[in-house]
């Protein structure tokens, strides 16, 4: 009795460690977002240079998140969760100490090194610790800081700015990374260390350079005009032609950088898919309620936040809820369910109009995170169950570098669906408007103006380009419901996980 409290103490510890360290990378991810323009008049710099404060940290992140099984195989995965950590930590105190832009973005480009690995070690972490009929409730508990975080961070980033500095938006990482790593220090086991690969330089470097272009591409394509920009037609072409010569690599190279048998495991195939597609959804939606609450609808940038942070509160409920159904019903029967409930949100979502209220925003915001909270749990555990545990760390750096892709894809696409459509939207709405139409010339404004008055015209104008931006968010709305309604039957293409316990559910525990 005494040794089973023991290794459940344990498992306790080892998952406070790891949601600590979960949550403190997931929040950066956009905790600074908020902060930009504070650090803009800090540092005297532009927005648009400021900017790449968070630009250099995706990109490093997502360079250094596939090496991740390979680093662990070679240094031991509770070794490298330490030194990934401890660099987090010091490099975020490096972020705040910085006096200048340059000395901003290169801490960034630390702190996206360091943390890149917290993420899919976490997971693997969580993995070999829980017994495999307790693998949704641990991907419960995982998905939590990974779904929480990029939510709430632009609420918890507004308040410490707004009440403190916004070089707290990276000190408050010094006290969580600090407790985290004490408790991953003690309580989780080294993993035991084999004849290491040889290091793939080449398809390390190709995968790197293909990351980094495309990156570049989706940051500054809209600024640009894409495909206007001889610099985006370059990056993509590098960027194509990088990813080229690394599949082609992988496919034809003794030791890869990394193992394509991963992908002729269906259900993680799939995975990667459907997480792709969670990533474009959640972040796409993520990317257009502040410039819509904000710009179009006037909302006070606290009431943003206070609208916003609830979509976490529905996602943290749907997943203390699937955590226990995974025992009980199909994972895909979950995984549809989810999904259709995030294409009803969409589908509420583009029935909004400029005189929306704020508990419109405030109710499809819950029912959607709700929704994510279904699709994830599920998604996880069933993407990792036909896996071999010895692949999973490599398998989780995979699976994480394809849902941040698919979060910098969905931000892109949304950004630039809107700016193209409301100039679409703009010119069908002016051709049928007209100041000389009787209904126009009876308004209070037009009577005091005048209705070939500069001021009149500016303001009709105004409201034309309003009436055309709303239309161009309603548009991105039913894209995104489409895109998820398509994702449902793909659904039934996975495997239903096998049943039984695959490991002891403490392998990744100190006795």
């Amino acid at each position: 009795m005494a040794e089973t409290q023991t290794a459940r103490t344990g498992v306790a510890m080892v998952t406070i460690g790891t949601m600590l360290a979960t949550m403190m990378q997931a929040l950066d991810t956009t905790i600074a977002n908020v902060a930009l323009p504070y650090m803009s008049g800090t540092f005297a710099s532009s927005y648009d240079q400021s900017t790449w404060v968070l630009t250099s940290y995706i990109v490093a992140a997502a360079i250094m998140t596939p090496p991740t099984g390979w680093l662990a195989e070679r240094y031991g995965r509770r070794r490298l969760f330490l030194v990934s950590i401890l660099g987090f930590t010091a490099t975020s105190a490096l972020c705040g100490l910085s006096m200048s832009l340059s000395e901003a973005v290169v801490a960034r480009v630390l702190q996206g090194m360091a943390g890149a690995a917290l993420v899919p070690l976490s997971q693997a972490i969580l993995l070999d610790s829980y017994p495999r009929e307790r693998h949704g409730q641990a991907m419960a508990i995982w998905g939590m800081g990974i779904m929480l975080g990029p939510i709430l961070g632009p609420t918890l980033g507004g308040w410490l700015t707004q009440h403190w500095s916004w070089r707290f938006v990276y000190f408050i990482n010094l006290p969580i990374g600090l407790l985290a790593a004490l408790v991953i220090g003690a309580y989780v086991r080294e993993t035991a260390s084999g004849k290491p690969r040889k290091f793939d330089v080449f398809g390390f470097t190709t995968l790197s350079i293909a990351i980094a272009c495309l990156q570049f591409v989706l940051d500054r394509g809209q600024l640009n005009d894409w495909f206007s920009s001889w610099q985006i037609i370059i990056a993509a072409a590098v960027a194509a032609l990088s990813f080229y010569l690394f599949v082609v690599h992988i496919f034809t190279t003794d030791n890869p950088f990394i193992r394509p048998s991963l992908f002729l495991n269906r259900n993680f195939a799939l995975g990667l898919l459907f997480i792709f597609i969670v990533g474009l959804v959640l972040y796409g939606t993520m990317a257009l309620f502040p410039p819509l609450l904000q710009d179009l609808l006037d909302f006070p940038v606290v009431t943003i936040g206070i609208l916003l942070a609830p979509r976490g509160v529905g996602t943290m409920i749907a997943m203390l809820v699937v955590g226990r159904l995974t025992q009980r019903l199909p994972p895909r029967a979950l995984m549809m369910f989810g999904f259709l409930v995030n294409a009803w949100s969409m589908w509420g979502m583009s029935g909004f109009s400029l005189q929306v209220s704020a508990w419109d925003v405030f109710t499809w915001g819950v029912l959607q995170g709700f929704g994510l909270g279904f699709i994830f749990v599920p998604l996880t555990s069933t993407a990792f169950a036909t896996l071999a545990t010895e692949r999973r760390t490599e398998a989780a750096g995979i699976y994480n570098l394809v849902r941040n892709i698919g979060s910098s894809i969905g931000i892109s696409i949304v950004t630039t669906l809107v700016a193209r459509n409301t100039q679409i939207n703009h010119a069908a709405i002016a051709a049928e408007v007209s100041p000389l139409d009787a209904s126009m010339r009876v308004t209070p404004l037009a009577r005091l103006l005048g209705i070939h008055s500069a001021k009149w015209l500016d303001l009709l104008n105004a409201e034309v380009t309003r009436q055309a931006s709303m239309i161009g968010y309603i548009d991105d709305f039913k894209l995104m419901m489409i895109m998820t309604l398509l994702a449902v039957p793909l659904v039934l293409l996975m495997a239903s996980p096998p049943a039984g316990k695959g490991h002891d559910g403490d392998t990744a525990v100190t006795e």
